[in-house]
């Protein structure tokens, strides 16, 4: 018996920030999860994976995510795209900063990589 489908959104990365990117519903491409289109019908979820797959010039490493609707939109149900929506986890900077992780302690903001 074939699982069944469970909700998704449309992830990939942008081609040249890197940046993990969400299809709209719109055919836009935004970097925050909770303005991603919420897929619930499967032949729906193929078609926008199909064409997002296309757009070769703007992102890279495109697939199907799960997700769940929550109150704000599309929340996910795995760690991997929790931890992805996040942004770069190897020095404070980007959606780190401008998130929850605002409240680190001075040292780590004060950090310098080379």
């Amino acid at each position: 018996m074939a699982k069944p489908f469970t909700p998704k959104v449309v992830t990939a990365n942008a081609l040249i920030e890197g940046d993990v990117v969400y299809l709209a519903a719109d055919d836009s491409w935004t970097r925050e999860l909770s303005q991603a289109e919420l897929l619930e019908d499967e032949a729906v979820a193929d078609e926008r994976l199909l064409f997002a797959s296309a757009q070769t010039e703007t992102v890279v490493g495109v697939y199907l995510a799960d997700a769940t609707p929550g109150e704000n939109g599309p929340e996910p149900t795995h760690f991997r795209e929790d931890f992805r929506r996040t942004g770069p986890s190897n020095y404070f900077h980007g959606k780190q900063s401008e998130g929850p992780a605002k409240s680190a302690a001075p040292e780590q903001e004060t950090q310098t990589h080379v």
